[in-house]
């Protein structure tokens, strides 16, 4: 009996030792559901998308991905404290990882930040080498850049989330129309 108590105990150390390195594994990824700030809304997403899809018959192609970026948000009407693209991987408190993508928040890697698109597509906007255009984030040239951290914008606390996705919808509309 003592025999198979003490393998049942050493069982449930491992297993708690494993949960924690699994744990220890895991980035710091927060959801939508996080209580810690409101975050950008699917609207608003698709708003930040239009604006970038717009910019991209203006976009300045001396501009890096980091200062498109950002002017897109910008536009949008979404600011924030101009950082670049590595300050955005390693965590911005403008911006929080988030473990499932949608459109309108940010794909980065060291070096390198583009808006995504379309998620199921895998698609993103940028300044590449042949201006500002859609890659996308699967492709080889971007999965030998190491693992892609995704990232959605933080809205700065007070404001009414009602009215800023109403703002978001006008903006999107008012940006398909000029097209």
């Amino acid at each position: 009996m003592p025999f198979n108590v003490m393998r049942g105990l050493l069982v449930l150390i491992i297993m708690g030792f494993l949960s924690v390195c699994a744990s220890a594994a895991q980035p710091n990824v927060q959801d939508e559901g996080s209580d810690k700030g409101s975050l950008l809304s699917k609207n608003e997403g698709k708003a930040v998308v239009a604006v970038a899809l717009a910019s991209r018959r203006h976009a300045n192609s001396r501009r890096d991905c980091s200062h498109l970026v950002h002017a897109i948000f910008e536009q949008a009407g979404f600011p924030y404290q101009y950082a670049n693209s590595a300050s955005i991987y390693t965590g911005v408190s403008e911006f929080r990882q988030v473990g499932r993508p949608r459109p309108g928040d940010l794909v980065v890697w060291p070096g390198h930040v583009g808006i995504v698109l379309n998620p199921r597509q895998h698609s993103f906007f940028s300044a590449l080498r042949s201006g500002a255009d859609v890659d996308s984030y699967n492709a080889p040239y971007w999965k030998e850049r190491g693992r892609a951290r995704f990232y959605r914008y933080v809205k700065p606390a007070g404001g009414n989330a009602r009215a800023t996705d109403h703002r978001a919808s006008r903006l999107k509309a008012a940006t398909l129309e000029r097209h």
